[in-house]
């Protein structure tokens, strides 16, 4: 019976597994080879990781660098969309180019019987290929310190990615946790109603300069993310290996939220929480702070725990050369940070890795 069950599901040549901006690049370039390939979708919609991120969020780059590859984003050059005109632009893309999408298929495990690859989902269906491209960030699972469980259980917590609004948290003070691009633009919300605001962390800085004015559009768009991001950081230049380490572990610049900005709106810079003391969260620094609401901006897990191979290194991040895990034949991955270029964990850079991919699949 169970045999049976399996063969009754078709085979194919490539299954994606993710239909964000990465899994859909990669769709756009498998349909330009012939090949029998399948798109896997966790959420609902497709656009869905955006539409749940929080309310008033808008992208870091500007349309023209918000497009892949084959339709440009529908909005003036440096307009900045918001999260929601993103996720209608993926859901768009994937219907202009017809792509093959499955939504609402979370993949429980990645395993291989005899020379295929098994994507086993969470309704018991299995589906196999011949090669399989994880199309995902490794930003799947919030990263929440331990000694948060011994902070005050009347103090309400949050992941930024669980974040949408003020209305959720309680009146009072509140701490972010996370000084990048999301604890930057959340506090500056936050402290803009009125509340009490700290951010507790430096991230990896900031651009000196905003990405909707003159330097901004002329520094930041066509040299930083056009080319700088693009070919001089990237893994085959001996800069791009030297800064590659400090960036995956510290993230992107600050882009749109200043330090003046969290200043001027009174937000308060404090050093690293380290640890809880007395209920309350503990700082580097040795202060304790008396809050009734903390949301982490710390980052996320890579999430693989479902890929059944020991292609991992000691934190969980896959062992590759440019997306290609070489441990296992067959394996690829698009949109992780740094994969070949800065770029590559950005809109406009994931169209380029994932042609590469396309480009190198074994041929069946």
């Amino acid at each position: 019976m169970q045999l049976a069950h399996r063969r009754a599901h078709p085979v194919y040549d490539v299954i994606v597994i993710g239909a964000g901006q990465s899994g859909l690049s990669a769709g756009y370039h498998l349909a330009r080879t012939g090949a029998r390939f399948l798109i896997l979708e966790a959420h609902a919609r497709i656009g869905d990781s955006w539409r749940k991120r929080w309310d008033s969020l808008r992208l870091f780059t500007p349309a023209k660098f918000c497009g892949l590859d084959g339709m440009s984003f529908p909005a003036p050059r440096n307009y900045f969309p918001t999260k929601d005109e993103m996720a209608d632009y993926l859901e768009a893309y994937a219907r202009h180019f017809n792509l093959p999408v499955r939504t609402g298929v979370r993949v429980q495990r990645l395993y291989k019987r005899a020379a295929r690859f098994v994507v086993a989902a969470e309704d018991g269906v299995e589906l196999e290929a011949a090669q399989v491209i994880v199309a995902m960030a490794k930003y799947q699972q919030p990263k929440i310190p331990a000694f948060a469980a011994a902070l005050a259980s009347e103090m309400t917590q949050l992941h930024s990615m669980d974040y949408r609004s003020p209305s959720q948290l309680q009146p009072g003070s509140v701490l972010l946790v996370g000084g990048g691009n999301s604890g930057a633009d959340i506090a500056l919300e936050l402290a803009r109603t009125g509340r009490e605001t700290w951010l507790a962390g430096q991230g990896a800085g900031e651009v000196p300069f905003r990405p909707e004015r003159f330097w901004g559009r002329n520094l930041l768009g066509p040299l930083l993310l056009g080319f700088v991001f693009r070919h001089v950081l990237t893994v085959k230049t001996p800069i791009g290996r030297k800064a590659r380490p400090g960036i995956l572990a510290k993230g992107a610049p600050r882009i749109r939220v200043k330090s003046r900005d969290l200043a001027a709106a009174g937000v308060r810079s404090v050093a690293r929480v380290v640890g809880a003391r007395d209920r309350r969260p503990l700082l580097e620094d040795g202060q304790v702070l008396d809050v009734r609401n903390i949301i982490w901006c710390g980052g996320f897990h890579a999430g693989f725990d479902w890929i059944d191979f020991p292609i991992f290194d000691a934190t969980g991040d896959p062992r590759h050369d440019c997306g290609t895990v070489l441990e296992q034949p067959g394996l690829y991955f698009v949109g992780l940070p740094f994969q070949y270029a800065m770029s590559s964990g950005m809109i406009h850079g994931v169209g380029r890795d994932a042609k590469r991919i396309v480009d190198s699949l074994r041929t069946a």
